[in-house]
Formats: C-alpha cells, structure tokens, sequence
C-alpha cells in the first residue's frame, strides 16, 4: 500500500511516524508539502519521499487530505482529477462527507476521521466514518493508517463525528483545564508549584491506569474511593452544588453544536 499525505503539519507527521514506527516503508510514504524546510525535516527524520506543492500527485492507493479546513475545498479542487478512484481519507475538522465528495467531483472513495492530539505521542483515539462509495477492504486500510497513532472507532452515521468532537476532538482541553485546576488548588493550598503539578499530573496519569485496568465504570471507582463523611465526599458534594458535572455535559454539547456550525459555514464554499 502506497500513501500520500497532502499536507505535512504535525497530524500527518505524527501518522507518518506511527506507521514507519510500525514497519511501514518509508519509501511508500510520500508527503506534498509547500514548505521547502518542512519537506527537508521529513525526508531526513522518517526517509519519507516529498513532493512540491506544485507538483503532480504519485500515484497511491491512498491520499490523506490533512491540510486546514479552511484549505481544503481550494486543495480538493484542485487534485480532484488526481484524486479520482483513490481512497481519500480527509482529517480536516468540520469538513462533511457531501461538500468534500462535491468539491473532488464525486469519483473519490472518502473516509471521514476526526483524530486528536494525543496522537503526536501516539496514544490518539479518532472517531472514523465510512463513506457510502467506500468498501470494506477501504475500511480496512484505513483503519490501518489511523492505528499508526492510536485507537480508531467508527461510527454509525457521520453526524455522531460531531459528538467525537465534542467528547475526544476537544477533549483533551477540557482534561488540561481539570489539571491546570487542580494544579492551581495545590498552590492555593499551600503547595509550591512543582509539587503541586506534580501531585495533579501524577494523579491523572494513576487514575487513567487504574480505570484501563479495571472491569468497573467510572462512576463504580469514583464511588469505592468515596468514603462517607470523608475528605472526598466533601470535595464531590461541593463539587455538585457548583454544578461541576452539568457544566461538562454543557460544554461538550456547546462543542457539537460549534462543529455543526462550523461544517455548515465550511461548505458553503
């Protein structure tokens, strides 16, 4: 299998990695890029083939459109002839399906994916969804190239990439913000700020172990480390009269509704 990535920002080098760090040939992968520097960087760090923006596409049996948003619709036109028949796999947030398959001329097999950035450390999960010309064999490679970097779901129906947004695309923002929270308690607690960041990253790092490794939900381990009348009780009881819980809930759906909005003023190019 052959790959060309157009657009070589961190997502694409961090899917490049993944797969040369996995066996896949170097010398299968080609990346159009425009910048002469970022070209030079990925030949001598994976031995990856680069090609100009200017240049014609080799051929492959897979593209990755992992270019800006607001980029894509120019670019796909662009390689629309070039692009027909292949397996397209686009990254590129708030893009659906239909103005994409619109904007190549409808011949491309498209894959939709939304990944996030704990994939430059290999430990991303995308949320993926199947185009109705794509098949399984389709599904199958691309499932294979998005491994490179993590976990892979596929969804049902493309409108549930918009709650993947909300819940793992944005989502390690809001785990930051918790850690950036509770790092600042620390400090306000008395804690100097090694210690506390310390203590608060340590502590997310333990509580995801230990969650992966165990067969309970979440609210099961959150209730065994919650004695009555105890130092955590208190915390979570104080945590619910702020309304803790109901503002996540209500920031994850501010976010699907944002990915709905952007992808309808996306495609009106």
């Amino acid at each position: 299998m052959k790959i060309a990535f157009i657009g070589g920002g961190n997502m694409a080098t961090a899917m490049i990695g993944g797969l040369v760090q996995q066996g896949f040939s170097a010398q299968a992968v080609y990346v159009v890029e425009p910048a002469a520097d970022k070209r030079a960087q990925l030949q001598a760090e994976f031995g990856v083939q680069t090609v100009a923006l200017e240049d014609a596409l080799p051929e492959t049996d897979v593209v990755v459109l992992a270019v800006k948003p607001q980029q894509l619709a120019d670019v796909a036109r662009a390689r629309a002839a070039e692009l027909a028949g292949r397996l397209v796999i686009s990254i590129a947030a708030g893009i659906r399906m239909a103005d994409l398959d619109r904007w190549l001329g409808g011949a491309a097999r498209l894959v939709r994916v939304m990944p996030n950035t704990p994939a430059l450390v290999r430990a991303g999960i995308s949320g993926a969804w199947l185009g109705p010309k794509a098949s399984e064999a389709d599904k199958a490679a691309a499932d294979r190239i998005l491994q490179s970097t993590g976990q892979v779901v596929w969804v049902a129906e493309e409108d549930q990439i918009d709650a993947v947004t909300a819940i793992s695309g944005s989502g390690p923002a809001y785990v930051f913000y918790f850690m950036e929270s509770l790092t600042q308690a620390g400090e306000q607690l008395g804690l100097d700020a090694a210690t506390a960041r310390q203590l608060a990253y340590a502590t997310f790092d333990g509580a995801i172990k230990l969650a992966l490794g165990s067969t309970d939900d979440a609210a099961t381990l959150r209730e065994k480390v919650t004695s009555k009348g105890g130092t955590t009780a208190a915390a979570l009881n104080r945590m619910a009269e702020l309304g803790v819980q109901a503002a996540i809930k209500a920031g994850a759906a501010a976010a699907q509704a944002r990915a709905v909005e952007l992808a309808d003023e996306l495609g009106q190019n």
